[in-house]
């Protein structure tokens, strides 16, 4: 029977113990239904209802006016997606094309 690798330390020699799986490099261990439940909350949708993973390019799918500032980042501005938070508002974390770092909210941009 093959098992995930551990998530902490991605060994592969991991066994199960009734309901967990267990890792006997590091000593972890986890539930993989929580861990399949966690990672599918943790889903991010794109205005098309496309999933974005970190590392994708996205296109801007509304003008944005950036908060203080008179800055304006105009539909179709190229941005590239570094990290993925699980927040209410703004949660990926993009260098966009001339305007630098910067948080966006995932239901204004497109998958590129």
């Amino acid at each position: 029977m093959s098992y995930p690798p551990c998530p902490k330390c991605q060994s592969e020699y991991v066994y199960q113990d009734q309901t967990n799986l267990l890792c006997p490099e590091c000593g972890h261990e986890w539930n993989p239904e929580e861990v399949a439940t966690e990672q599918e909350s943790m889903a991010v949708k794109d205005a098309n209802g496309t999933l974005l993973a970190e590392g994708d390019k996205v296109t801007l799918a509304k003008d944005l006016k950036v908060k203080s500032s008179s800055l304006v980042l105009k539909i179709g501005t190229k941005a590239v997606i570094r990290r993925i938070f699980d927040k209410k508002d703004h949660q990926l974390d993009c260098r966009v094309d001339g305007a630098g770092e910067m948080m966006v909210t995932a239901k204004f941009v497109k998958k590129a």
